[in-house]
């Protein structure tokens, strides 16, 4: 069956609805706990992006309210929901596997709920799959209506058939849902959703629409109220952070944006994604400069190194473009360090086309880099390119692309050697409880031995083992 609702109602009103959704079948679960001695779980899984894994957070939260209990075995779930990404083919057939195993599962526990949503959802290829071959799904709702949970779970409890529930444009953002936090001393804020941007590779802007900004002051109370709760550090979360503001009625700059957050008492650390090189404006090179809690940590994705590529991408700038933008961002945060995005094999990449990215990635000097082999995405322009790149090829470049990471990357670590950083410790490693895990300002992965009690703070800490993507420290007491 298809919910669908024409008149849909102002955000504070919506809230109000699904909380009743959410009591009502907190009732049911909590009579299934005092009638059976257990209580209800939950498995939840989020795949993609930080804005997938901040959406889940909230999927998490309603359930919560609902009286089920979160759970890491799916063996022994309830209920099971998937936010699904499709940027890559690899994540869609990761959901399908499942789906696979799902379906045996179902059979043996025929009353647990499966549900799936996200940016695979608003696809009509994936949704004709699902009615086809997946049956067994009980809720099915997209990326634009994530607070509909409550009602989608109770109208299949209701009436025991599929509910499918896609909207295709966004139409209003409801606040104030319930969260459950996976750090309790740092957290996410999506300050706008959607991309304009039609890199010609990109599923994004299809899936998850146009452009669209919060309220500066709906952020504001969001990070206050956060901060009230004990959080220390924030990351801003958007498609493209830098286009931040355009479609407000009174439009503000991300760089305004940042100074507001910035006078939030209580938050010490602020972090921000993904930013657009083609929109990186001096205001906001100037602003990061300028404001001590703004991390000297830049994501700066590239894409590609080749300007005829890049041209090809729709990316709107060139190999000198972007390297003049580092240039400049150096100039002025002499100790910022920059991470970035790269994909090999894009359709027509030629060898000295991808010589041209092996160069930036040496110029650029990053610290990091999240790295992904092209994948045609049905839909977008590039998919029908011509000249696709043999898959022998990509994964030979690929391999050198690491390699020259790998070495760069140690190369840059090696120099902190014997320094002393300051680091927010924010969870136990999950092999040792008395190792502690963190990252300094400029976004270093840093584990060391320490006491339960610094989670949570920022503490000294002298780094002495180079692991490239990590470091090894050691704890400096008496500060």
């Amino acid at each position: 069956m298809s919910i669908e609702r024409n008149n849909v109602l102002p955000a504070q009103k919506e809230l109000e609805r699904q909380q009743e959704f959410i009591d009502s079948i907190r009732k049911q679960n909590d009579a299934y706990a005092k009638e059976t001695g257990r209580q209800k779980k939950f498995y939840s899984l989020a795949m993609g992006c930080q804005m997938n894994a901040h959406d889940s957070e909230k999927l998490e939260g309603m359930l919560t309210e609902m009286g089920y209990v979160a759970t890491q075995e799916e063996s022994e779930a309830d209920m099971i929901i998937y936010n699904t990404c499709c940027v890559r083919e690899n994540a869609e057939l990761k959901v399908y596997g499942k789906l696979g195993w799902l379906k045996h599962y179902k059979k043996e526990h025929p009353d647990a709920i499966i549900a799936l949503c996200g940016c695979m959802m608003q696809q009509d290829s994936v949704l004709q799959t699902l009615r086809q071959k997946y049956r067994h799904v009980d809720v099915v709702f997209g990326t634009f209506n994530l607070y509909k949970l409550p009602e989608l779970l109770q109208t299949r409890l209701e009436s025991g058939r599929t509910v499918y529930d896609i909207w295709q444009e966004h139409r209003e953002t409801v606040e104030d849902l319930p969260q459950i936090r996976h750090f309790p001393y740092k957290a996410s804020v999506n300050i706008m959703f959607g991309c304009n941007n039609f890199c010609s590779y990109c599923i994004v802007p299809y899936v998850r629409g146009r452009e669209r900004s919060r309220q500066p002051q709906d952020i504001l109370q969001e990070v206050k109220k956060l901060s009230a709760d004990g959080v220390k550090e924030i990351m801003l979360l958007g498609q493209n952070v830098n286009s931040y503001g355009k479609t407000l009625e009174e439009p503000i700059s991300f760089a305004k944006l940042l100074r507001m957050v910035h006078e939030v008492e209580g938050i010490e650390r602020i972090r921000f994604m993904t930013s657009h090189p083609k929109d990186l404006s001096d205001e906001l090179i100037e602003t990061m400069a300028e404001l001590p809690k703004v991390c000297n940590n830049l994501h700066l994705p590239v894409q590609s190194g080749s300007s005829r590529i890049l041209q090809e991408m729709n990316r709107h700038y060139s190999k000198e473009d972007y390297l003049l933008l580092v240039e400049k961002v150096r100039k002025a945060i002499p100790d910022i360090t920059l991470s970035t995005d790269i994909m090999v094999g894009f359709p027509g990449e030629e060898e000295e086309d991808f010589l041209e990215t092996l160069d930036v990635v040496k110029k650029a000097d990053y610290s990091t880099a999240f790295t992904f082999i092209y994948s045609k995405r049905t839909g977008t322009p590039a998919a029908v390119m011509e000249n696709q790149v043999p898959e022998e090829v990509v994964k030979e470049r690929f391999s050198r692309l690491l390699e020259t990471l790998d070495d760069g990357i140690h190369r840059l670590h090696e120099k902190l050697l014997g320094q002393t950083v300051i680091v927010f410790a924010e969870e136990c490693s999950k092999q040792d409880s008395h190792i502690l895990t963190g990252r300094t300002e400029h976004n270093t992965l840093v584990h060391f031995a320490a006491d339960q009690t610094d989670i949570g703070q920022f503490v000294p800490v002298k780094l002495t083992e180079n692991k490239t993507y990590y470091m090894i420290g050691e704890r400096v007491t008496g500060e």
